[in-house]
């Protein structure tokens, strides 16, 4: 019999890996629908489905290796992270699917969230003001109007894998949907900040004007998740990790 490894637990979901299996338990059904129906929309590699029985989805696993983990330095080549980029550009392009996702969150719905989290960083010692409020301030550009395209939602390095410099595979989909294409790249970049000028030349676009909006939404998602990440487990003061984004906005 394989082993049982645990990819990640807490009291929302947990992924185990099985061998060759990932097998996803979620109590949240609209997730699991919501990552099935954007695999089967999405115009780059996803991992075969192999069965559902709610609450488990199982999927085969993706080959090749991603390109790294937050705070961690990435052994990829520049060439890996424009391939990453060009298929977030392919992402992005596609048309639009039905629901809204975790990166199409309405402005005013995002800027009392922020508000709430920063009042609770500083009321419980958790950060100094001073950081706070500059990373308040520098998150205000994100918050504005924005086109929607078809968003992963969660798009960290480690959801990305190639073979070589070929994408081999994009996974965990269940924050997918209609949103704003800069907060994909941000997460894509978040920690990796020297990367970004190679995930930009292979999406294929001048994005220059928008790029204090992507360190907005460095400093934007940093703030937002620090409380649930301790609450969970997790521990974002790690070297490279959330904290250390923020401090590098000062």
């Amino acid at each position: 019999m394989d082993e049982v490894k645990v990819v990640v637990a807490h009291s929302e979901r947990a992924t185990l890996r099985v061998g060759d299996v990932f097998l996803k338990v979620d109590a949240d059904q609209a997730r699991i629908d919501a990552e099935v129906e954007a695999m089967a929309l999405a115009p780059v590699p996803t991992p075969e489905i192999l069965w559902r029985r709610p609450p488990v989805l199982a999927l085969a696993a993706v080959p090749g290796a991603t390109l790294g983990r937050l705070g961690e330095p990435s052994a990829a080549s520049p060439a890996a992270w424009a391939a990453a980029g060009a298929a977030i550009r392919r992402l992005h392009d596609a048309p639009l699917p039905p629901r809204r996702g975790r990166a199409g969150r309405p402005v005013d719905e995002l800027a009392a969230e922020l508000d709430s989290e920063c009042a609770w960083l500083v009321a419980n010692g958790v950060l100094p003001a001073d950081l706070v409020r500059r990373n308040r301030r520098v998150a205000e550009a994100a918050l504005r109007p924005w086109t929607p395209a078809f968003t992963h939602g969660d798009l960290q390095i480690a959801h990305v894998f190639l073979d070589g410099d070929e994408i081999t595979g994009i996974i965990d989909w269940s924050e997918a949907g209609q949103g704003d294409a800069l907060f994909d790249l941000a997460t894509f970049t978040l920690g990796h900040e020297p990367h970004l000028r190679h995930v930009l030349a292979g999406y294929g676009t001048d994005v220059a004007p928008d790029l204090d909006v992507i360190r907005a939404w460095w400093s934007l998602r940093s703030l937002l998740v620090v409380r649930w990440l301790v609450e969970h487990g997790f521990d974002p003061f790690m070297p490279g990790c959330e904290v250390d984004v923020l401090r590098s906005r000062m």
